[in-house]
Parts: C-alpha cells; sequence; structure tokens
C-alpha cells in the first residue's frame, strides 16, 4: 500500500510539472515470456518470480534539471513502473520504485540523496535495469539500488565515489541495517575506452529480493570487488570480482561480460556471460547468451538462454523493451 500511495504522488507531482521546458519524461514497456527446463512450464520473469527484474511492465522516467545563472546545479530523478508479479498461480500487479533521488552539484562532489547506486563493483557505474544479462548485484550479491546518500567526484584520471544507506535494497527497513561503500577507479570510458575499479564494502545488510524481506536479521558484510571494462572496436569486456563476507557467508563471485556489436550502429549485439559463485557451501556456475536487435529507435528485441548448474535448468527468454519520449 505504501509503494501505491507513493507511485500516485509521483504521478500527481509530474503532471504539475509538465509543462516545464527542463524535463525529460520517457514511457517504458517491456514484455517478458519464457520456458524453464527445471519448471518445464512458461515463465514470465527472466530472473525469479520475487525478483524486481525483469517482469512484464508498465511505467516511466522523469529527469528534471534545476538551472541558474551558471549551469545546472541540481538534477530529479524518478523512475517508476507497475510489473506483473507471479505468486504461486496468481498474478498481481507490483508497484515498483527503481530511481528516486535529487542530485545536486556542489563546489566539490556530487551529492545525491534518495534511492540510486550504491559505490560498489561493476553495478556503481553501469546501469543494466532494462538489460536480460544481469551484475553481481542483480544476482543476490549487494543491491543494484538502494536508499541512502552518496558523493562521486570525476577527476581527469578517473573517479572517487562512496555511499551510505540502509542496507536493504528496493524496500525501506530498519533493523540496524546498514552499508558503507567507496569505489575508486582509474581511466575514463569516453576518452581511454577502459576503466579499472576498485571497490570497499562494510555494514549490517538484510538478505532482501525484490520487495521480499527473507530475513528479518541484519547479517555481516565485509566486501572487496574489483571490476575492469574495456571498449575496443566492436568489443566489449566487462569484468566483476567480489570476496569477503556477504550475508554473514564466506563469499566469492566472478563475472565476465563479452560483447560484440555486429553493425557499426550497435544495433545488433551478441553477449555471453559466465558467472561463478561460492556462498557459505554452497556453489554454483551460469552461463548465459543473449541476442539484441534495435529495432526502432525505441524498440529493442533481446533472446536469451542461460543454463544454472545448481538446478540443472535451461532457460530460454524473450524480451521486447520499449523506451521512448513523450
Amino acid at each position: 500500500m505504501c509503494r501505491i500511495v507513493i507511485v500516485c504522488l509521483s504521478l500527481s507531482f509530474l503532471s504539475g510539472v509538465a509543462r516545464a521546458s527542463d524535463y525529460l519524461l520517457y514511457f517504458e514497456a517491456q514484455g517478458i515470456f519464457g520456458y524453464s527446463s527445471q519448471l518445464k512450464k512458461p515463465i514470465y520473469y527472466s530472473m525469479n518470480p520475487d525478483a524486481e527484474m525483469q517482469k512484464p511492465s508498465i511505467g516511466f522516467d522523469y529527469i528534471k534539471r534545476f538551472s541558474g545563472e551558471s549551469g545546472d546545479w541540481a538534477t530529479l530523478a524518478v523512475q517508476c513502473r507497475l510489473a506483473l508479479k507471479e505468486d504461486g498461480d496468481d498474478y498481481e500487479m507490483e508497484p515498483q520504485i527503481y530511481n528516486a533521488y535529487f542530485k545536486v552539484k556542489t563546489p566539490g562532489p556530487y551529492v545525491w540523496i534518495g534511492h540510486n547506486r550504491p559505490a560498489f563493483g561493476l553495478s556503481s557505474y553501469f546501469d543494466s535495469h532494462g538489460l536480460l544479462l544481469r551484475t553481481l548485484a542483480i544476482q543476490g550479491f549487494g543491491y543494484d539500488r538502494d536508499w541512502g546518500v552518496g558523493m562521486y567526484k570525476d577527476f581527469s584520471w578517473g573517479d572517487i565515489y562512496a555511499s551510505a544507506t540502509i542496507g536493504s535494497g528496493m524496500p525501506i527497513h530498519f533493523r540496524d541495517n546498514y552499508m558503507t561503500a567507496v569505489r575508486a577507479s582509474y581511466g575514463v570510458l569516453s576518452q581511454s575506452n577502459y576503466s579499472v575499479g576498485f571497490s570497499l564494502g562494510y555494514g549490517m545488510t538484510l538478505d532482501t529480493m525484490g520487495y521480499k524481506l527473507r530475513d528479518p536479521d541484519p547479517r555481516r558484510m565485509r566486501l572487496t570487488g574489483v571490476d575492469f571494462t574495456i571498449l575496443r572496436d566492436n568489443l566489449e569486456h566487462r569484468f566483476d570480482l567480489l570476496a569477503g563476507r556477504w550475508l554473514g557467508e564466506d563469499t566469492h563471485a566472478a563475472s565476465y561480460r563479452f560483447g560484440v556489436n555486429l553493425d557499426p550502429e550497435a544495433r545488433i549485439k551478441i553477449e555471453a556471460q559466465p558467472t561463478y559463485w561460492k556462498f557459505g557451501e554452497d556453489k554454483n556456475y551460469e552461463l548465459a547468451l543473449c541476442f539484441s536487435f534495435l529495432a526502432t529507435s525505441n524498440l529493442t528485441v533481446r533472446a536469451m538462454y542461460t543454463y544454472d548448474d545448481n538446478g540443472r535448468d535451461s532457460r530460454v527468454i524473450m524480451q521486447l523493451y520499449y523506451y521512448r519520449p513523450i
């Protein structure tokens, strides 16, 4: 109910500012359909019915810039959607708040408050919310988005990013949980086509999946991470590694995403991603192959095959992702 109220207030807010000229408003929709060999039935999600991504959904992405005589000084970002959630044999529409932050440009760093990316690993700067392939944070080793504050500063050689969040991910819970993280990188992707990042994370975090709280007791987080991105010609390499303790268990995880753009405009792409992790005594690996086609400037078609070793589960997933300005 709280999320429904927030979404309604957000829509009301947007209707009041729609006449402004310093904003961007996008309509977002996606369709997901697949088949699981383990479940032996069609599925309408890519990962897990409780996870926030990917599911059939509709929503909006709103970005408003605040400017003065010296230029832009703040940005407000709100991204909400209604997603189809499977609950046993029933289905319901789940309101989701993805981005919801206010970012201010200070004489030093940029500072944000709200729901945004924690400063750890590849997902701290690589936006994969509309993609089928998942970062380590989306796979459960961290949070793709979390509630709190953060600050970052760009330099000619790279950047430094720090965040202090509540350590619960999508939902808001206060159970003596918290998460602090910092990431320093060397290399600027837009200039040198590579970036190497080193991350540290510490806190007491909650085990959540989507908006579901799976354990009410916070567990120790103490992680070190390294990520590495190389963009060369039509090839993309993205490495993400972490080690330490996550949710109170000794944890190691590694992911490598290799992409090939098959045309000069990057409309057609093939990506392969092996992922391995050890969480406590559990070990697993996942193999994924994804094909993407930008059918129009607003519509992307994706098809993915994944194999999960623990469940001996092979999945084929089809996604239609629509994103256009209003």
